[in-house]
């Protein structure tokens, strides 16, 4: 792995005791709910390999809890995340799931509401460095340390044009680009990275331009 500075060394600013199992962890779980845009009110949250393994003496079901909560790693609320999880009626379910996954510190955090559900895969890469690596079965790379984008789309002509045009036009520079579908002409996914937060105003741009369906942001 490249290192930019000391600090993906040794860690970023946050509640212990674990960069990987506490941080990554937190950091996880507010991507979810950054992604799914509201607060959820239940969340069942596999865990698989280490974060199984070691889940309660390194908090990572607190950071989880925490991150859905809307906490950052250096919030000292994580450590009571649980209680307020309950207090605010959002039920979290934990669950050690033993299939076979390709890294070690790997979540799946199914989460939702009465009217809508997501499900996403991240995982703690060291450092306090995470990935999401899948959306709602869509496959994808995303680092979660990086402002970024996330736009669900028809398949059309069109669609991916008319989004870069408006980062463009509002003088947003794309750090990284993916794009997936599930098939020809149907259900399609863009994940923008960008160098700096996408505001309000540009959000609202977004869901009005041709072919999209839902735009998601995560903040740094």
């Amino acid at each position: 792995m490249k290192y930019q500075s000391v600090f993906d060394i040794i860690g970023p600013v946050m509640v212990g005791p674990s960069s990987s199992h506490t941080a990554g962890a937190a950091r996880i779980g507010r991507a979810a709910r950054l992604i799914f845009g509201i607060q959820p009110t239940w969340a069942t949250v596999h865990l698989y390999g280490s974060f199984a393994k070691t889940y309660r003496g390194h908090g990572t079901d607190l950071a989880i809890a925490g991150g859905l909560l809307g906490y950052d790693t250096d919030d000292d609320r994580i450590r009571f995340a649980l209680e307020t999880a309950e207090k605010h009626n959002m039920k979290i379910e934990f669950i050690e799931d033993t299939a076979a996954t390709e890294h070690p510190n790997t979540a799946r955090i199914k989460l939702g509401t009465d009217d809508s559900s997501m499900e996403l895969v991240g995982i703690s890469i060291g450092g306090g460095k995470v990935e999401i690596t899948e959306l709602n079965g869509f496959e994808l790379r995303m680092s979660g340390n990086k402002p970024a984008i996330l736009i669900m789309h028809n398949d059309r002509f069109g669609a991916i044009a008319s989004v870069t045009q408006i980062l463009a036009q509002h003088e947003i520079n794309i750090a990284h680009m993916e794009v997936s579908r599930k098939d020809v002409g149907k259900d399609a996914l863009m994940v923008i990275e960008t160098d700096q937060n996408v505001e309000d105003d540009v959000m609202q741009v977004l869901e009005k331009a041709s072919h999209i369906n839902r735009v998601s942001r995560l903040i740094n």
